[in-house]
């Protein structure tokens, strides 16, 4: 069946999450050629039921729309009941600026974090006398005021397609998109308002801030032809509770706008126009699995084995916004926070003031309760638009993570500032991604030093002792890993990149999917060397990653001695009702087994048992 707008249905996922729906930030833009999509989209379709893989859990039924660029060719010059003048185009401008401003309030509230990323480059265009001034003059010249802003655009697009930086050349989509919004607000029409409201979305790839539009408009989903379930752009799908679905299959692209679209976010599965009844059951389970009440009242405060053991769960923090999950899920503390969204989700570098501020109000959410910021984790998946210098051949062997960090000392320090100030009065943990050797490490220790006694000089409140930690993601640390736990106050295994190191499989390639094994003997044997270490000199361990979210891993991590374990935190019921099923005794039993297997094939059959 065929959905018209006013006809879709939405399963409302998650209701006792933030409202995503704050504000709508108008058009939207992907890498895709809109000729090609007209070109695909006019070959008959006969797909009916797609298979993916899990990006973000959740279900829903929309009207499906391909998430395609925005073209000068969209700005239409559109027919009006009379001739506009400049005073409408005037009251265009004013309009447009102060829809952008009470967006821009609104999800401040919510997502500081990313709000000035969204609205602030328009809002500038908005005030750009030069900018206005240009289609003022062509109007006074006798041009009608619609393709004065046409021509204007046009002329911008012209200069930023000409420039060298990719970042600049980007502002073609914030000129196109205010153009797109002077031109309804001239003339009255609300296109923008509900392009992709309750639409299950298709796309080839994504930006981060393009994610954030989509949620601020209300997408009901995701379906991305390109990528991982564990890059970033999954991470920050499950932060504003949009469900994704990863899927190899490009006659995605040939489904007509408004067909209906079944995605569901927990097994995968995408289907085509499906019949009735079957929209129904899923409706039917969804309604089930969400019923919040159920959920919340089977939640305990402390997490327990079945012999009870006990175990501490800790949030992953992607954006603010997943504050109020991870209280309600009864986190015991940030276990992640991911400092690199602020600096992904912006067009500069954020300054020590900014990054205080955010770091702040995750301090004071989570007052009382430990709280482990992981420093600045970008390259690999995680580019910087505005930083020509992660542009690499290999960029997941390159200037990524803490070599990023020690190569740019003055940003490094900025953040250690920010961090060591807002939690002056917190259980402060500092970690260091991607720690290939103990030097590595030491010379991150001794940045924050160096900021303490900065600080200390200035005399501004900061944290004198914060514990100081390293992420277990590169196989080398694993041959001098007694020496590093030894020097280390805490260490977390951040199973992602470490599998994808270990066996050289690039974890966002789908081509390469089938071989990113989890349950390797590589792998865990190395995770069993890390614990050992953490327990010989009696230091802190946990583990961070998707292998954490996934309940037949849960065992061998007890097993093996593991108590703590840092989650997304949609995911803390879940592992919480799994954790109070094992037995100590037998999962410790289980992973010595686990543990004499050489094969994957072996090491499968005992995980699926």
């Amino acid at each position: 069946m065929t959905l018209k707008n006013s006809e879709r249905i939405v399963m409302k996922r998650d209701a006792f999450l933030p409202v995503r729906g704050l504000a709508r930030s108008g058009a939207l833009f992907s890498f895709d050629e809109r000729k090609n999509v007209d070109r695909l989209a006019a070959k008959p379709l006969r797909l009916k039921f797609v298979k993916g893989q899990v990006g973000a859990e959740g279900f829903a039924v929309g009207a499906s729309i391909v998430f395609a660029p925005l073209l000068l060719g969209d700005l239409k010059v559109c027919k009006t009941s009379r001739p506009l003048t400049m005073a409408d185009f005037q009251r265009g401008v004013a309009l447009s600026e102060k829809e952008l401003h009470g967006m821009h309030r609104a999800v401040a509230k919510k997502l500081p974090d990313v709000v000035s990323l969204i609205f602030s480059a328009q809002i500038m265009m908005l005030k750009d006398r030069t900018l206005l001034g240009a289609v003022e003059a062509l109007i006074g010249r006798g041009i009608a005021p619609q393709e004065a802003v046409r021509d204007i655009v046009e002329d911008y697009v012209a200069r930023f397609d000409s420039m060298a930086n990719e970042y600049v050349r980007e502002k073609r989509y914030d000129v196109i998109d205010v153009g797109r919004r002077i031109l309804a607000n001239m003339i009255g029409s609300s296109e923008l308002d509900d392009r992709f409201d309750g639409k299950i979305v298709i796309a080839r790839e994504l930006l981060p801030s393009d994610i954030m539009k989509l949620s601020l408009q209300n997408a009901a989903g995701i379906i991305l032809l390109s990528g991982g379930v564990t890059a970033h752009v999954a991470v920050l799908a499950r932060s504003v509770n949009i469900p994704l679905v990863i899927a190899n299959e490009p006659r995605l692209m040939n489904v007509k706008n408004g067909s209906c679209i079944l995605l569901d976010g927990a097994m995968g599965n995408i289907s085509i126009d499906p019949d009735s009844d079957v929209v129904r059951a899923f409706r039917s389970r969804e309604a089930s699995r969400l019923d919040v009440k159920r959920i919340l009242k089977t939640l305990r405060e402390e997490t327990r084995t079945k012999d009870g053991v006990r175990i501490v769960l800790l949030a992953n923090i992607n954006l603010l916004a997943d504050l109020a999950v991870a209280k309600a899920f009864k986190a015991e503390g940030v276990g992640l926070y991911r400092s690199e969204f602020p600096f992904l989700l912006r067009g500069d570098f954020p300054s020590e003031e900014e990054q205080y501020v955010i770091y702040r109000r995750l301090v004071e959410g989570m007052k009382g309760r430990e709280i482990t910021f992981r420093t600045l984790d970008v390259g690999g998946d995680k580019m910087l638009s505005y930083y020509d210098g992660t542009r690499e051949a290999n960029p997941f062997l390159g200037l990524r993570s803490i070599r990023f960090s020690l190569k740019n000392r003055d940003i490094f320090a900025h953040q250690i500032r920010a961090i060591l100030r807002a939690g002056f009065d917190a259980d402060l943990r500092i970690m260091f991604p991607m720690i290939s050797s103990v030097d590595e490490f030491v010379a991150a220790r001794e940045m924050v030093a160096e900021c303490s006694r900065a600080l200390h000089l200035n005399r501004r409140p900061y944290q004198r002792k914060p514990r100081i930690g390293a992420m277990i993601e590169v196989p080398s640390i694993l041959a001098v890993i007694e020496e590093l736990a030894s020097t280390a106050d805490f260490l977390s295994i951040g199973t992602n990149d470490l599998i994808q190191y270990m066996l050289a499989v690039d974890r966002t390639n789908e081509k390469v999917a089938e071989f990113y094994f989890p349950h390797h003997p590589a792998v865990l044997r190395g995770i069993k060397r890390v614990v050992d270490a953490a327990s010989l000199y009696q230091r802190d361990i946990s583990i961070c990653g998707d292998m954490a979210h996934d309940p037949r891993y849960i065992p061998f991590f007890i097993g093996i001695g593991v108590r703590k374990f840092s989650l997304d935190a949609s995911y803390l019921p879940k592992i919480q009702h799994s954790v109070n099923t094992i037995d100590t005794r037998k999962a410790t039993l289980f992973a010595a087994d686990l543990l004499t297997k050489s094969s994957v094939t072996e090491t499968a059959e005992l995980f699926d048992r």
